[in-house]
């Protein structure tokens, strides 16, 4: 499983999280395998105010993700990962890649639904 986290910087499992999905700098891509995480990769993600929020929503997509875990994130791009087969899950608490993404795995992360999501 490839799952993407909206991050800070490319410091892989030690980036903090970025907030909200749309404006990440980056995207940490963690390959997890049988409960364990086999590969990790910083993606510097496009930029919001040249491509606009489709523009992000297509870059991720593009990255073959089957997860995001995501802090925020507005209904449309929700709608459009979900559609496209990405399942995007929730976890607010967690400030750092690391901690969530073992979050993830212990199954403590929730999927997103239309009402977590930013109404904007």
């Amino acid at each position: 499983m490839k799952l993407a986290i909206p991050s800070m910087s490319a410091d892989g499992l030690q980036s903090e999280r970025c907030g909200h999905f749309g404006h990440a700098p980056y995207f940490t891509v963690v390959t997890i395998e049988d409960g364990k995480v086999t590969n990790v990769e910083d993606v510097k993600n496009v930029d919001h105010d040249q491509y606009g929020c489709g523009g992000v929503i297509d870059f991720a997509i593009s990255l073959g993700i089957d997860a995001m875990l995501a802090v925020g994130m507005g209904r449309a791009p929700l709608m459009r990962m979900s559609s496209a087969g990405v399942k995007v899950y929730s976890e607010g608490q967690t400030p750092m890649v690391g901690a969530a993404v073992q979050k993830f795995i212990n199954g403590e992360c929730m999927l997103m639904s239309m009402d977590q999501a930013c109404a904007h």
